[in-house]
């Protein structure tokens, strides 16, 4: 099985469960087959292919990047649980680690956040004009 099956398959079983009126069900179907061979499809599945890539890299850095990167938002969206609990038992003490939480975020320079950005987004178009050479 190719990779655009590969996608096409899931998506259109995807969109049998999230679209419950027919009619629009069989134009997503419609839309999802034209894009099978259109340069977006395309685009798709270079993308995919560099995050396949990526993923089996030997180097460590580029290998773990990603999943290190989701797994420190999913951290961040997690201690929502034990802070709900601690505000629940103690909201004056919620409020103090939120306020401590925010005043150590706005302490950090705007210039670090700017370099961050810069950063990411240069690295990103790096990425993507090396893959566009090759």
């Amino acid at each position: 099985m190719s990779l655009i099956e590969g996608i096409i398959s899931p998506l259109a079983k995807l969109i049998d469960k999230i679209i419950p009126d027919p009619e629009a069900r069989d134009r997503a179907k419609l839309e999802l087959i034209k894009l099978e061979g259109s340069q977006e499809m395309e685009a798709v599945k270079t993308q995919l292919t560099a995050i396949v890539a990526e993923a089996h890299s030997a180097d460590p850095w580029t290998s773990r990047a990603r999943p290190s990167f989701l797994y420190m938002m999913y951290a961040l969206i997690l201690w929502a649980i034990p802070m709900g609990l601690i505000s629940a038992a103690n909201p004056g003490m919620g409020e103090a680690i939120v306020r401590g939480m925010t005043a150590y975020l706005r302490g950090i320079p705007e210039e670090l956040y700017a370099l961050f950005g810069t950063g990411y987004l240069g690295y990103t178009a790096a990425r993507e004009w090396g893959k566009a050479r090759k």
